[in-house]
């Protein structure tokens, strides 16, 4: 496990899109979540193709994954905030240089589409990555929680993932185990294949984006897994936000699926997902889901040094 240095006033963040497209009014948000940023005693460095949309739909792989690597070479940044989520940021896989970016630890930071770098980084050099708010969020939430969030984990070193209020015990159980997951979809399309990851004896954490994934949809996803044995793999299970409009839970599809097949416990929680309380996920630490205490999961292991 490679774990990258806090963030420090005066530090440099650099800005990476190796998801969607900064196009239309996303450009101005980019530009007002800079503003926030710098208000804030950080300096901030866009990448080269930032605001690249080559193919008309995105930059291509080969820009977006050029952007990573030379963020992760610039010995000025300090921090690499992905701008905003999308849809295909896993078309990078092939071109990013891990061997480099083990030379050159430091924080990755987003999450949704998001999820796949953030994974895939962790499982190919052993860095710890880092599910939590998309830079450009943070110009158009409503409050400063993910923001704060940002600040707690990375400059103060925080271990404190949300209140106790925030959580709930779906299935009772203790278990110990490296964090890896996020966005639903995108943890199915890493089962299995060349770009997997592996899940034995992690404690997985799930969220989905109920307007664009019906409860069938995720229920697909899940059995997927099912059925590709991750759920005999990992030690826990912990559950984010999910809001689709037939109001039907995340966790419900989930105990449909896996039904009193395994004996790992299962969590839920309102902090992290498509919501404005994002907390700021460790991916590769050491977690604890304990569910007779009142915050169900605990970071074990600091994740910036």
């Amino acid at each position: 496990m490679i774990i990258p240095n806090k963030l420090k006033k005066g530090d440099t963040i650099g800005v990476i899109a190796p998801s969607g497209p900064i196009i239309g009014e996303k450009v101005e948000e980019i530009a007002q979540a800079k503003k926030i940023i710098e208000n804030l005693g950080f300096k901030v460095k866009y990448s080269k193709n930032l605001f690249s949309n080559t193919n008309k739909y995105s930059a291509t792989a080969t820009e977006k994954a050029e952007d990573i690597n030379e963020m992760f070479a610039n010995k000025e940044i300090k921090m690499i905030w992905c701008a905003k989520g999308g849809e295909n940021s896993n078309s990078t896989f092939e071109y990013i240089n891990y061997d480099l970016i083990k030379q050159n630890p430091k924080i990755l930071c987003g999450y949704s589409d998001i999820t796949s770098i953030t994974n895939m980084i962790t499982e190919r050099t052993g860095l710890v990555t880092y599910s939590g708010t998309n830079f450009k969020t943070i110009a158009t939430d409503e409050t400063d929680y993910s923001l704060k969030e940002i600040i707690k984990r990375f400059v103060e070193g925080s271990l404190e993932i949300g209140q106790k209020e925030d959580y709930t015990t779906i299935k009772s159980g203790k278990a110990e185990g490296k964090l890896v997951g996020g966005n639903l979809s995108l943890i199915r399309g890493m089962v299995s294949g060349k770009y997997s990851i592996e899940f034995t004896d992690k404690i997985l954490f799930l969220e989905e984006l109920g307007l664009e994934t019906s409860p069938q949809l995720a229920s697909n996803f899940l059995y997927y897994m099912k059925q590709n044995e991750v759920f005999n793999k990992i030690k826990g299970l912990w559950i984010g936000n999910y809001t689709h409009e037939s109001g039907i839970k995340l966790e419900d599809i989930l105990l449909d699926v896996i039904k009193d097949e395994y004996k790992i416990p299962i969590i839920k929680s309102n902090n992290f997902g498509h919501i404005e309380t994002k907390t700021v996920i460790p991916i590769g630490t050491m977690a604890k889901i304990d569910t007779s205490e009142d915050k169900k999961i605990q970071l074990i292991e600091k994740c910036v040094k």
